[in-house]
């Protein structure tokens, strides 16, 4: 590893950011060559994150500029403070100002309300880091506003002129991929892909953020989510439920080892309720309320052991898990994809539940 990029992932590391060669990689070259930095990957592993590190190593302001359908120019660069100019323009009726000196003073700095990438731009001393977060939530159109910005970081107000930037923003794009972002805007940035951690790297991911969780424990909480993120999930849980899991007030700090009884109690912390687990299938979505609530109960009643007869020490069976199944699906009429999907979660929390620990 050259010693650029081992002193950019030292950096991090010390801002308590748990990376690796290929991110710090990708955050020295956006540092070198100035230029944004796309990041895609699923939702909670840590690609916000890297903004806010970035901004902590270079000791600057964190500007983030937060994308959702709908956002347009006025939102995301600047506005005039209309309420201010209409009181202005109430007091200044009593003077003797001409028609142009009142227009040019409401049509002032002091009026102006600088969104973020006019903040990022105008901002004087060090360069902040100018995170624009979730850009794919935005429509084509501000996309397409974006790449004029991000290409001259200069902004051009009619009433007041151009506003160049002597120092260019750091700039961190990050995306979950709800939408394909355009060829043109991907051509202007550095790729990053940051997936699910894997198990060592998520080992000290969580030892370091989660106080009170040995490693022993942490071993056992990465192998669970690893174990989940394998299934065929609507949600696959990332990085920031491991830790809001192991952070539950239920939860296991100090213990040596997880307990099968707190965690299913814990579950909703990692947003993977036995719901959750069942609606990965078109047939499931489709259900109605009672079905969902019925098998989610079925889940449950596994889970606290009810069926735990049908279950031998040393491991588990399919018996087990065909009487739960054949229970849910005489009430509910499932068809065969979503009696598979329901069977294959009974199955695992089954397994989880009989080793007490994850397989």
């Amino acid at each position: 590893m050259r010693a650029e990029i081992e002193k950019i992932q030292q950096m991090m590391e010390k801002a308590n950011y748990v990376t690796d060669p290929a991110i710090a990689t990708s955050v020295h070259l956006a540092m070198t060559l100035r230029k944004p930095l796309l990041i895609e990957g699923h939702a909670g592993v840590g690609k916000t994150e890297v903004a806010k590190v970035m901004a902590r190593m270079l000791d600057t302001n964190l500007i983030r500029l937060q994308c959702y359908e709908g956002l347009d120019a006025a939102q995301a660069l600047y506005e005039w403070n209309y309420p201010k100019q209409l009181l202005h323009i109430k007091l200044e009726e009593a003077t003797t100002h001409s028609l142009r000196e009142k227009e040019t003073t409401i049509f002032s700095e002091p009026f102006l309300i600088r969104r973020p990438l006019l903040q990022a731009i105008s901002q004087d001393g060090k360069p902040p880091v100018l995170l624009i977060d979730e850009v794919d939530r935005s429509d084509e159109e501000f996309e397409a506003f974006l790449l004029e910005v991000l290409a001259e970081f200069q902004v051009t107000i009619p009433e007041i002129g151009t506003i160049t930037t002597a120092h260019p923003p750091h700039v961190i794009l990050t995306s979950n991929r709800v939408r394909e972002l355009s060829d043109a805007l991907r051509r202007r940035c550095l790729y990053l892909w940051v997936d699910f951690p894997g198990f060592d790297k998520e080992v000290r991911i969580v030892t370091r953020k989660v106080p009170g969780v040995n490693e022993a424990l942490a071993r056992q909480i990465a192998r669970f989510m690893e174990s989940v993120r394998s299934l065929r999930l609507s949600k696959v849980p990332g990085v920031a439920e491991s830790l809001d899991w192991a952070l539950a007030p239920a939860g296991w700090q100090g213990e040596e080892r997880l307990d099968p009884n707190a965690g299913l109690a814990t579950l909703n912390a990692l947003r993977l309720t036995a719901g959750r687990l069942a609606w990965s299938s078109p047939s499931l979505r489709a259900a109605t309320e009672a079905q969902r609530t019925s098998i989610v109960q079925t889940m449950r009643a596994l889970a606290a052991n009810r069926f735990w007869d049908h279950w031998s020490p040393g491991g588990y069976s399919w018996a087990g898990t065909t009487t739960a199944l054949w229970r849910a699906e005489h009430r509910l009429r499932l068809g065969d994809e979503a009696r598979d999907r329901v069977g294959a979660t009974l199955h695992y929390i089954a397994a989880w539940v009989t080793a007490g620990q994850p397989f």
